[in-house]
């Protein structure tokens, strides 16, 4: 089980309250700790539109790194043409190393299908579906019994709360490669086909899942939905930074005494979200943090003071992605590191477009030429100049951050990567570049 970090008395916890449970699975435990509540509530007193009005208010914003509005998401959903929608809940996770979602899945399994339930109710879905990365086999096995435990209890299901609604949930494992953590793509997986993105728009809110209007929002987002509708939007609204309100689950790895999960405050400092994980490995000292997961950006000790919120990250050239975020002491070669970071997201990539097939292949080659000792005069401009062509022309998410490791060395560590570039040299000791001696020096 991943490890839930302490944090200061005052934080709320909205969708890690309950974790460590004996039995998660216990749905009269869960019941008597509020699950359902929230699903009762949209149904007998808000209805459709009032729920999709209350998560407006809410402020509530998807948490699986496009910082969406979520009620806007619905609201789409629920308006555009045709008389069959669907809602899919992302549980795939595509982050190497990040388990996020698969410790809410595991651990709060009904608050995942309350979100899911109250989504189908307010858009006016009959079917949906809760997409798990096929790897997580006691999350999908949690998952189902939980469905299956509520759909016999009445609370979803057919006729759901005797309103005449029929809310039927069904949870699928996907398996395939990293693209299928962006939303286009995870449908075409659920559809059974080739998995790459589609050109949007229009968006899957008006043509998703089998060509019919589609809510995707990730399992972290829908499992704070039950909370806001049974607590109040104000009460929500109030948590954290103003202009995108509530708290958000991050994952804290690395160079640490005590890795693992905690729920915060959007807002709150990088540097206090990292302490929550301890002190850094004895004699050892920050150098750098990656905030953002494989595509994240490479940050220094002193960009901690930033704010953990979607726009205060994209200023630093960060993102929130993930949850994740990793800590590396002074034994990390940050241009090691970003150059393995940038071979990943062009080895995942789908190859659909020539930017991104051939772009951040090229991208990962002017690093890898830097730590093998065989970097060319102009590779910092070339860099540079390639990674906006590829940011311009980029057809998905994907493609925008696939980018940012070496974008954010060239920003942040520049004196670092030019002892690679100019000298054959690592400061860190890891690289081990070819020497290569001038022409004069030859006896």
């Amino acid at each position: 089980m991943t490890t839930l970090l302490s944090t200061p008395a005052g934080w709320p916890r909205v969708v890690t309250a309950g974790f460590g449970a004996p039995d998660p699975l216990d749905l009269d435990a869960a019941v008597a700790g509020g699950a359902f509540d929230g699903l009762k509530k949209a149904i007998r007193t808000h209805g459709p539109t009032g729920t999709i009005a209350l998560l407006r208010v809410s402020g509530l914003r998807g948490r699986g790194g496009g910082s969406y509005p979520t009620a806007e998401k619905w609201h789409a959903c629920a308006t555009a043409e045709g008389s069959v929608r669907h809602v899919v809940a992302n549980g795939y996770e595509a982050d190497p190393a990040t388990h996020v979602a698969r410790a809410l899945m595991e651990e709060r399994p009904y608050a995942v299908v309350e979100g899911v339930a109250i989504a189908a109710f307010a858009v006016g879905a009959t079917e949906s579906y809760v997409a798990v990365r096929a790897e997580y086999g006691e999350a999908v096995r949690r998952l189902r019994e939980a469905v299956a435990r509520a759909e016999a209890a009445g609370l979803i299901g057919a006729n759901v709360l005797g309103t005449g609604r029929d809310i039927f949930i069904e949870v699928r494992p996907v398996r395939g490669a990293y693209m299928l953590g962006e939303e286009t793509v995870l449908l075409k997986g659920l559809e059974g086909k080739r998995g790459q993105p589609e050109q949007r728009p229009p968006y899957p809110t008006e043509k998703g899942l089998w060509g019919r209007p589609t809510v995707v929002n990730d399992v972290v987002t829908l499992g704070a939905v039950g909370w806001i509708v049974a607590n109040g939007a104000e009460a929500y609204a109030a948590i954290g930074d103003p202009a995108t309100p509530g708290t958000v689950v991050v994952q804290v790895a690395g160079a640490v005494e005590e890795p693992g999960i905690a729920e915060v405050p959007i807002g709150t400092p990088l540097r206090e979200i990292v302490g929550l994980a301890g002190k850094m490995a004895s004699g050892h000292r920050l150098k750098a943090v990656v905030v953002g997961g494989v595509t994240g950006g490479i940050l220094p000790p002193r960009e901690l003071d930033t704010p953990y919120a979607a726009a205060a990250l994209r200023d630093v050239g960060a993102h929130v992605g993930s949850g994740s975020i990793l800590v590396a002491d002074e034994r990390t070669c940050v241009v090691d590191l970003a150059t393995l970071l940038t071979r990943y997201c062009a080895d995942e990539a789908c190859g659909k477009t020539i930017p991104c097939r051939i772009g951040l292949r090229r991208l990962a080659e002017i690093g890898e030429r830097a730590v093998s000792g065989h970097a060319r005069p102009n590779d910092p401009i070339l860099l540079a100049d390639l990674s906006e062509d590829i940011v311009a022309s980029a057809l998905c998410g994907h493609e925008r951050a696939a980018t940012t490791p070496l974008t954010s060395v060239l920003r942040y560590f520049r004196p670092e990567l030019d002892e690679h570039l100019l000298r054959s040299t690592c400061p860190a000791g890891v690289c081990h570049p070819v020497a290569v001696a001038s022409a004069g020096s030859a006896t």
